[in-house]
This record gives structure tokens, sequence and C-alpha cells, in this order.
């Protein structure tokens, strides 16, 4: 048994010495990375901002769900109003920054309408159906 543990023995040194020439490799390599990374960051001029360019507003996704499409709301896109969907903890600011920064458009007014949930029967079963916030914009 001791013939085994010397060979085993042999071995782990054998792994250690080969791994250290190739993490001084790696760590060479990633120095020059680093090092033409702030190089190029360097050569990069600032963006400048456009006179009608905006700030992207970033969690529209969790204000807007989706647009609101029924008779009404098709009549008053020829009026230039449009209907859309809203989680319940959105304000009307909020609402306003994620319309201008999606469409790219100036909002003049935000109404908001909370819809409140509706009881429904059906034989002996009841339920709700769900209630939901909807804003026209102009």
């Amino acid at each position: 048994m001791a013939i085994l543990d010397a060979l085993k023995k042999k071995r782990k040194v054998s792994k250690e010495v080969s791994k250290k020439p190739k993490l001084a490799e790696k760590l060479g390599k990633l120095a020059q990375k680093v090092s033409s990374r702030k190089e190029e960051e360097k050569e990069t001029k600032p963006r400048e901002k456009k006179e009608g360019e905006k700030k992207r507003y970033t969690f529209s996704y969790k204000i807007l769900k989706e647009p609101h499409i029924t008779e009404k709301s098709t009549k008053l896109n020829e009026s230039n109003k449009y209907v859309f969907r809203v989680y319940p903890s959105a304000t009307k600011t909020e609402i306003k920054k994620s319309i201008e920064s999606l469409y790219g458009v100036d909002v003049l007014k935000v109404r908001t309408i909370t819809i409140p949930k509706k009881k429904r029967r059906l034989g002996r079963t009841q339920g709700f159906k769900k209630g939901y916030k909807k804003q026209l914009l102009r």
C-alpha cells in the first residue's frame, strides 16, 4: 500500500506544478485585455445630447400592460387619443414618461380610470370579473 501512496503524492505535486504556468499565462492575457479596454474607453468621446432627444425611461414594462382595443378606443384614435391598460400602482407622471420614451411622442394630458371588479354568477358558483386600470392619452 505504501507504494500506491507514493505514486498518488507524486501525481498531485506534478499537477500543481503544471497548473502554475497556465495561471500566469491567463493572468497576463487578462491584464492585456483590461489595458486595451481602458485605452478604448479613453478614445471614445462622450455622447452629446441632441435637442429633441429625451432620456429613455427604462421601467415602461412595469407600468404599461397593453393597448385597450375596443370600438370606442378605435374611434378615439382618429382624434389622436389612445387608450392603454396600466398596472394599478402606476401614477400619471410615470405613465406620461413611459409613453413619451417608448413612442417618442409629446403627451398633453393623461386621464386614468379605475374599473372595479364585478360580481359574476354561473349557476350556484359565484365569482368576480377582474377589475383593471386604464388610461386615456391625448
